[in-house]
């Protein structure tokens, strides 16, 4: 097997990664905006619950929150209206949020 001492394989962030790819620039730029998402209402959430929810994917206008327990989903299934207005008061659009249970 010929070594190539020409290519050497050097580590990249994933900040570069993406922006040397269309696709995982794309994904990235998701994300980040997911995780805006939840910052957003964050303050509506009760702080105890806080840390069984994650910023899920945004797809097709569907934006998905991850979370810990269905007890917790149902709770969090109560409180989309609010969240939906606090998104739409800080200017994202109009979209509908999926909960999702995970363990």
């Amino acid at each position: 097997m010929h070594k190539d001492s020409s290519r050497r394989h050097h580590p990249v962030s994933l900040q570069e990664a993406a922006q040397a790819s269309p696709t995982l620039a794309h994904l990235a730029s998701l994300s980040r905006e997911s995780t805006q998402r939840l910052e957003a209402v964050q303050q509506l959430i009760p702080p105890a619950m806080r840390s069984a929810v994650r910023a899920g994917p945004v797809d097709d206008g569907v934006w998905c929150l991850l979370v810990r327990g269905s007890a917790a989903a149902a709770k969090l299934r109560q409180l989309l209206p609010a969240l939906q207005a606090q998104l739409r008061a800080q200017g994202w659009p109009k979209e509908s949020i999926r909960v999702k249970v995970h363990q």
